[in-house]
């Protein structure tokens, strides 16, 4: 007669395949995952590159050099800062849109993000759809300046000179829809006044002819003007703050100057490929909000009246988006329009 039982041989069989198959998977599980944080952890395996989409001189490449420089640090591998100008920046974002190599990321702008998406008919990017946000890194406030030889000692005189001579001052920018553009338009529009707006190729050679008098005005962010400004190489009537600078505590700000309201900031923050890894891109903003608020980039930043953010990537979009809302309209008004 047949027991129900299995037989002690049938037992201990089944129970040894049980016992080893389990052990060869936790084996195979294990070799994996280790393998897999392995992989994660070697991120960046080369060195990063920074794209910053304008020619060197201006606040972009000082902020974008004291970020990269912290970052290197605490990623474990170097970032080198490479500028690519052009079309308002359209050159340099198109080619990192592109960018699979997990190894490149650009500098993101308020021209870039929140101004060519509304003056150029078609962009050879989409903001919003071929990166991802990393961090906002910092945020510089636009310093109004003139040349020494203009007569003026602060804005209420730059206005009323400006009025009684409409269309004969002419203002520079490192091109059309860049932040120094935005800054004089919104100025323009507070005011109504009528200056003749001259683009270039660049904060570096706007600030070349400036400095020689061919132009009368600018408006310039504080980390590239304040050195200018301290030699007396040209004067600041105006800071475009909310508070007056500690580094100009006697220049008085727009809004104290009969505009009440007033504010006028650029800002850069580093965007990367809609391509990099999601674990990829955590760690950089991890690590990039370290570098941002590293004690060596803060005092280089304050320094140059830069405001250190260093925020998170769904912060970097909230802001992004409140931008574009806000300067769509400007835009519009002012009837920009690119080169």
């Amino acid at each position: 007669m047949l027991s129900d039982q299995p037989t002690p041989l049938l037992h201990i069989t089944r129970r040894k395949w049980l016992d080893t198959s389990g052990a060869l998977l936790g084996a195979a599980f294990g070799g994996l995952l280790p393998a897999a944080a392995s992989a994660q952890a070697a991120w960046p395996a080369k060195s990063l590159r920074f794209v910053v989409p304008f020619a060197p001189g201006g606040s972009s490449e000082i902020v974008a050099r004291s970020t990269a420089t912290e970052l290197g640090k605490t990623l474990g591998q170097s970032v080198f800062v490479e500028n690519k100008p052009g079309a308002a920046g359209n050159i340099a974002m198109q080619e990192v849109a592109r960018s699979d190599d997990q190894h490149t990321v650009i500098l993101g702008h308020i021209g870039t993000l929140a101004v060519n998406p509304f003056i150029f008919d078609k962009l050879p990017y989409d903001a919003n759809q071929d990166f991802q946000p990393v961090s906002l890194l910092a945020k510089v406030p636009s310093l109004y300046v003139v040349h020494p030889d203009v007569p003026v000692r602060n804005l209420r005189e730059f206005v009323a000179h400006a009025r009684k001579q409409p269309g004969q001052l002419s203002y520079g920018s490192a091109g059309n829809g860049s932040a120094g553009h935005l800054a004089f338009e919104y100025l323009k529009m507070a005011a109504g006044l009528f200056i003749l707006h001259v683009p270039y190729r660049g904060t570096g050679p706007m600030m070349t002819d400036l400095l020689a008098g061919r132009l009368d005005a600018s408006a310039v962010g504080a980390a590239a003007m304040l050195p200018f400004i301290k030699a007396g190489k040209v004067r600041c009537i105006a800071t475009g703050s909310a508070q007056r600078l500690a580094q100009l505590p006697e220049v008085a700000t727009v809004a104290e100057q009969g505009f009440p309201g007033f504010e006028m900031t650029q800002w850069y923050g580093m965007l990367a490929p809609a391509s990099l890894a999601p674990a990829h891109l955590n760690k950089l903003a991890a690590h990039t909000m370290k570098a941002v608020l590293a004690p060596a980039a803060l005092e280089r930043l304050n320094g140059d009246a830069a405001q250190a953010i260093g925020g998170t990537p769904a912060q970097f979009a909230q802001f992004i988006a409140a931008e574009q809302k806000r300067w769509k309209a400007v835009l519009l008004r002012a009837k920009v329009r690119p080169d």
